[in-house]
């Protein structure tokens, strides 16, 4: 399957699912270019993932992040050329 380039925008609302999260992204590192952390003064984060993988990998990613409470998640990818 072809590898795409695409990032992943995650906003951590609550802290209760920090750790598990910070696994999940580990468990993905081979796919995982980039990452960006911005901290919020009103106890909200906001993580961005810049990727190249297939589209099931950073599917995959997404869902099982976005299966998390107090995590929101979007994902974007780019067209092939």
């Amino acid at each position: 399957m072809e590898k795409r380039i695409g990032t992943v925008l995650i906003r951590v609302e609550s802290r209760e699912n920090v750790h598990l999260l910070n696994e999940i992204i580990s468990d993905y590192s081979e796919i995982i270019i980039g990452r960006q952390g911005l901290p919020r003064i009103n106890n909200t984060s906001i993580i961005s993932l810049v990727l190249e993988g297939t589209t099931d990998q950073i599917g995959s990613l997404s869902g099982r992040m976005g299966r998390l409470s107090g995590i929101q998640v979007k994902s974007v990818l780019l067209k092939n050329q």
